[in-house]
Parts: C-alpha cells; sequence; structure tokens
C-alpha cells in the first residue's frame, strides 16, 4: 500500500507540477492547464487505443453477458462499501443506511454481489467518493486536471482519488498480494469494456473529444457533489466574468 500511495501521490505531482510548466498563451480560465491537459488526454488516448480498448474488445467478445454482469456487479458492490463510508463522513445517515441495505442484500442474498438484487428490492445505488466528500464540506474543486492513466479529474478530486484507493477502497486493499493486481486488472478492463458504445460515440460525432469530455466531466461531477440538485448559475455571474463579451462584440 505504501508503494501505490507513493505512486498516486507522484502521479498527481506530476501533473500538476507538468501542467504549470507547459502552459503557452492566454489561459482559458475555465481550462488554465488545458495545455498539458490535452497532452496528456492524447498520452490516455494512445493508451486506450493500442492496449485498453483491445483487451475490452477482447474481454466482452469471449466474457457471456450474464458473467459479465455478474462480474460488474461484484465490482459495484465492493464499490459500495466505499459510497458507504463517504456518506457516513457527509453525514448523509439515511443514504447511509440505504447503502447499508445495499451491501448487505447484496452480499447475502446477492451471492457476494454477484446478482443485484437490492436494486430488485428497490434500494437504487448512487456513488460518494472522498472527492465528493471534500467538496461536501466546502473544499474547491480547483482547476480541471487530466490525470496519467486515470483520465478527468480535478486538483481536489485527484487528492481524493489518491485517498480513495490507497486507503478506503477494497479492491486496494492489500497490494502485497498478487492476486489482488489480477482483480484490479479485471476490475478496469471490466469497466472500459462497458463503456466501448459510449466512448466510440463520443470519437464519432463530437468535434472536440477532449473540450465534450471535459465540460461532460465537470457538469456531471457538480451533479454528484450536490446529489442531482447543483444550485442554478447565475446569468449575471457569466458576464461579470467576460465569458461572452467578445461574442457580443463581435
Amino acid at each position: 500500500m505504501k508503494t501505490l500511495s507513493k505512486f498516486f501521490i507522484f502521479s498527481l505531482l506530476l501533473s500538476l507540477v507538468s501542467g504549470c510548466t507547459t502552459l503557452e498563451g492566454p489561459k482559458n480560465p475555465d481550462d488554465p492547464f488545458e495545455s498539458f491537459n490535452r497532452s496528456m488526454y492524447s498520452f490516455n488516448e494512445t493508451l486506450d487505443k493500442y492496449v485498453m480498448k483491445p483487451i475490452a474488445k477482447g474481454y466482452q467478445t469471449v466474457t457471456p453477458d450474464a458473467v459479465d454482469t455478474g462480474i460488474t456487479n461484484f465490482f459495484n458492490n465492493l464499490g459500495d462499501v466505499l459510497t458507504l463510508i463517504n456518506d457516513l463522513l457527509q453525514l448523509k445517515i439515511e443514504r447511509a443506511l440505504e447503502t447499508s441495505a445495499r451491501i448487505v442484500f447484496n452480499t447475502t442474498f446477492g451471492l457476494f454481489g454477484i446478482m443485484d438484487v437490492a436494486t430488485d428490492f428497490g434500494i437504487e445505488r448512487h456513488d460518494e467518493d472522498f472527492g465528493q466528500t471534500l467538496g461536501y464540506w466546502g473544499v474547491d474543486s480547483g482547476p480541471y486536471l487530466v490525470l496519467p492513466f486515470f483520465g478527468p479529474s480535478s486538483v481536489r478530486d485527484g487528492l481524493g482519488f489518491a485517498a480513495d484507493v490507497t486507503e478506503l477502497d477494497l479492491v486496494y486493499d492489500d497490494m502485497s498480494n498478487k492476486h489482488q493486481y489480477e482483480l484490479l486488472a479485471l476490475k478496469y478492463i471490466d469497466k472500459r469494456a462497458d463503456l466501448l458504445k459510449a466512448k466510440d460515440i463520443v470519437d464519432d460525432t463530437a468535434p472536440d473529444p477532449y473540450a465534450f469530455i471535459r465540460d461532460g466531466w465537470k457538469q456531471r461531477r457538480k451533479n454528484e457533489i450536490y446529489d442531482g440538485n447543483p444550485p442554478e448559475e447565475n446569468i449575471d455571474d457569466l458576464f461579470e466574468n467576460d465569458l461572452f463579451t467578445d461574442d457580443i462584440v463581435r
């Protein structure tokens, strides 16, 4: 775990330092690290194209749908433990009780989470992580940041992600065990396989996939922080920040 912790902290610091040193020209106020972020996005896309996507396609081809669904459910059940911890850290007692019920039902009646019986019982799943917990307690997200290997994030959520995977996530619980790496690889291959169609749609239809993913991630993240009820943006604030000034002049 110590080695893994150092890796995530090093990756985040490398991202921050590189983001500060590769900027050229005027900064985008919504994406001040854009130059670095686009470079890292290209790196991640290349890695995905030649490594992750082919593996995910192969996995999807040889894995029966029922088995694929069971694997996804299994990792979702482990993820519910992470959600439960962050529910409690955010003092969301009702949600914590719902998540606890999901874990109990799926672990017992659902055969260690292979079947998602909790959803059939009407107990819907939700995600919480330490980045959301920091946001709940008022920590600003900081600039948008593309992490190596892990993709869209922010300064706050990058730190939160590091805390999750090194301290709270059961999949990373004992990296001294060689089987833990196999479990980790299966988790991300399964996740990538589930996103094959969605990623292809973005690549085929978005004029600028980087900007599309960035803006979509930021909106989704804001929605998660406020549990689906984000505050409405004040249109006057947008004009005060001169976001539309050039367009109005033109």
